[in-house]
């Protein structure tokens, strides 16, 4: 496709395949790389990926190096005609990239940056004879395949979750009441967690079975220990294959359960002790070290009463990295391609992991509103389509930032419904006595609402939808309530208080379904009300007075 319409030379054509005689493609003698992306964009696989392929050409160019991008996304950066020397529209396949291969005889190929798509690719274009750059095939495979990497845990005296594998119903049932239940299940090779669920009886896994198959057929089904009420830890590091640097530890402020495309994060850690973050980043430098990374690597982990377990390690960039590199001032995907290319951390002056001295939240951006009828609650499967960040001085600003940007205007006072389920009625007593000592009006379903008069905080019963009229619902469509917390477990309850999530999102009231959202919540509102207390009245808006300062001016600080 001759971007110019042929009135002069195109230097940065844009080539489609098909099956023809004449071949239009113009091969270069200076070196060159292929760079795949990460496909077609769809809800489950996030568009960050296309931050790292755009971050590799660019420095694939300042080396000297031709940039040959792989990728089927007319909206993404990658996809622009001037962000590589040549772009193929082509979609990501084993055969389709084999043909790029075989005209353009590049160096190699790099699979780490456009996601799980790509990496899958990894072991089939090694075995036609592509050479792949960074870490090697059978690294990626040891760290994707079930079986190696337990092996490797062993070895490395690295704590999992208990789990297992299953090709049908009876091995499945069987895995579950070895390690008990609940249970977190998903098919293997899935992106965004398509079809993970947590499941709680035998009855909910048979079902499950059933229709899972039919997700990722021929591939077994993982089935993990649901480790509840857990801390899950995203961290990002860069090795060369000796030397190993932490990019981020990010704390995910929802509890483990909550897919981490989904989940809001917080760097650094507002909640871990030192010796839990030291274990960590001592974890990190062993795996990375074990699996030869050369590149990114991302390795999601769960603290459950101090102990810290392994759920997942992808030698890869994560969806997390460009949020990182904005956090830090560090050029992650950047640093991690001339790493590829074979410069050592030491020579790119990267030797020490950066602490900043401000506070970076990441928050999820959700598609609800463009879905009648979808529900809002949050699960092990990814339904998010974005990211927004929020940076301070404090946690409780940066959270109140993310909220705005991502569309959520918290309130400072006004009227709260909290419905909560049986287990989250102890830990959100601390979370409804802060609102209300902040002035807010408290309502609360019967249940709930009579915990919390037995705890000594007051707060009015109101109708739940089944109860009759009025109910919560009228309410919140009568902008009677400013801010709503719930959260539910079982199937029933889940129907039930649907209409509640729903009525929120559609009349734009805050709303967060966990609990540790709810918590968030509180510290941003205390947060935002003492700033808007220092404030004059007349500047202070109702997100209090939060600055607002550069990204440069928050590195400046460093």
């Amino acid at each position: 496709m001759d971007t110019c319409a042929a009135e002069f030379e195109a230097f940065t054509p844009y080539y489609y395949s098909t099956y023809e005689q004449e071949n239009e493609i113009r091969t270069s003698h200076k070196r060159k790389v292929v760079i795949l992306g990460g496909g077609p964009n769809r809800i489950g696989q996030g568009i960050e990926f296309d931050y790292c392929c755009v971050h590799a050409s660019m420095a694939l160019r300042e080396m000297g190096i031709e940039s040959i991008m792989v990728n089927s996304n007319p909206e993404t950066v990658s996809t622009d005609y001037d962000t590589s020397d040549r772009l193929y529209f082509e979609p990501l396949t084993r055969e389709d990239v084999l043909h790029i291969v075989e005209q353009e005889k590049p160096e190699g190929v790099i699979v780490q940056f456009g996601g799980q798509t790509p990496l899958n690719l990894s072991v089939p274009l090694s075995e036609a004879g592509v050479t792949i750059l960074g870490t090697s095939p059978d690294s990626i495979d040891r760290a994707e395949d079930r079986e190696r990497f337990q092996v490797l845990l062993q070895k490395l005296q690295i704590l999992q979750p208990e789990n297992g594998i299953a090709v049908n119903k009876q091995e499945a049932v069987r895995v579950a009441e070895r390690i008990g239940y609940p249970v977190v299940v998903r098919p293997s090779f899935v992106l965004g967690g398509r079809a993970m669920e947590i499941v709680y009886d035998r009855k909910d896994l048979e079902y499950y079975m059933e229709t899972a198959i039919q997700v990722s057929p021929g591939k077994p089904i993982l089935i993990d220990r649901f480790l509840d009420n857990a801390v899950e830890i995203d961290v990002d590091a860069i090795s060369d294959g000796h030397d190993t640097i932490i990019g981020g530890i990010m704390e995910h402020i929802e509890e483990a359960g909550i897919h981490s495309g989904d989940s809001a994060c917080v760097l650094p850690p507002v909640s871990l002790e030192p010796e839990i973050l030291e274990t960590i980043m001592d974890h990190t430098r062993a795996l990375a070290r074990a699996l030869s990374v050369v590149g990114l690597m991302n390795i999601q982990y769960a603290v459950k009463d101090g102990v810290i377990y392994v759920i997942e390690v992808n030698p890869r960039a994560s969806r997390t990295v460009p949020f990182v590199s904005k956090a830090t001032a560090v050029p992650l995907a950047k640093m991690a391609t001339r790493v590829i290319m074979g410069n050592t951390l030491k020579s790119l002056g990267l030797t020490e992991e950066v602490v900043p001295k401000h506070v970076s939240v990441k928050e999820a951006v959700f598609p609800f509103s463009r879905f009648p009828g979808v529900d809002t609650i949050l699960g092990p499967e990814m339904k998010s389509t974005g990211e927004v960040m929020g940076i301070d001085r404090t946690f409780g600003l940066a959270f109140g930032k993310s909220q705005l940007a991502a569309g959520q205007r918290i309130p400072l006072k006004g009227t709260v419904f909290i419905s909560v389920k049986d287990e989250d009625k102890m830990k959100v007593l601390p979370v409804a006595r802060g609102l209300f000592d902040l002035g807010f009006r408290i309502l609360a379903t019967r249940g709930t609402s009579r915990f919390f008069l037995e705890n000594g905080v007051v707060n009015e019963s109101v109708n739940k939808v089944r109860e009759g009229r009025p109910h919560v619902v009228d309410m919140i469509k009568n902008s009677e309530i400013h801010l709503v917390i719930n959260t539910t477990s079982s199937k029933k309850a889940i129907a039930e208080s649907y209409s509640i999530r729903r009525a929120s999102l559609t009349r734009n009231v805050p709303y967060t379904t966990t609990l540790a959202g709810a918590k968030a919540t509180l510290a941003a509102i205390r947060s935002m009300t003492d700033s808007a207390k220092v404030a004059n009245a007349a500047t202070a808006g109702s997100e209090g007075n939060m600055k607002v300062r550069t990204i440069q001016e928050y590195h400046g600080d460093f």
